[in-house]
């Protein structure tokens, strides 16, 4: 029944079987137990004020927008985890899915970050909780983080491994040029050595 409404995707072909690294399943799975937000009131009211506005144009339904932003910021600032530009996690979504929770590429990724099927039986999970919000938010961020240390917040190619289309520049050209339209509050809640500033600088690094 639910495969009836999914709405497939296309993805560029050279994505190759991505989001196996094997270092990558406690990563994805401690993501999953931690979510904290918002511990300063400020920091909400500007996020939201910033980015429902531009998110609006893709999401129609305003509970659906609030939780796609409540997830990003959570995800992006857990607690113990390194930094992640949550505009930079917006910009991977708009590309990767367009927003579309139901997306399924031609590869088989699904949801919001079109994470791989085989990560919810991993964590014991239903293959069908992708096309929700907030699982799907957690594992993207979680195997998005784990790509920008991994290639030591190298933005392009961590985008690159992300996607499964490593030395095909296309992708992170597009996400990149999108993290403009998201830009403003990556050093939101992270004080004044927020390391997303400096992931924010190395783009074009490769």
């Amino acid at each position: 029944m639910l495969a009836a409404v999914l709405i497939a995707v296309l993805v560029p072909p050279a994505r190759a079987d991505p989001q196996r690294d094997p270092a990558l399943g406690p990563v994805v799975q401690r993501a999953i137990a931690q979510a904290q937000c918002f511990a300063d009131r400020f920091d909400a009211a500007v996020w939201y004020t910033m980015m429902e506005p531009r998110l609006k144009s893709f999401v129609r339904n305003p509970g659906e927008r609030l939780k796609i932003l409540k997830q990003v910021y959570c995800a992006t600032h857990r607690p113990g985890a390194s930094k992640l530009p949550p505009g930079l996690v917006m910009a991977v979504m708009q590309v990767e899915s367009d927003f579309n929770r139901w997306a399924v590429s031609a590869s088989g990724a699904v949801g919001l970050m079109q994470v791989m099927p085989y990560w919810p039986e991993r964590l014991g999970m239903k293959r069908y909780e992708l096309v929700h919000v907030t699982p799907n938010i957690r594992m993207g961020c979680a195997i998005l983080r784990f790509y920008l240390k991994y290639t030591h917040d190298d933005v392009r190619l961590a985008l690159e491994k992300y996607n499964g289309s490593v030395g095909h520049p296309e992708y992170p050209d597009r996400v990149l040029t999108d993290w403009e339209r998201w830009s403003g509050a990556d050093d939101l809640g992270f004080g004044s050595s927020s390391a997303a500033s400096g992931q924010r600088a190395r783009p074009g690094a490769r």
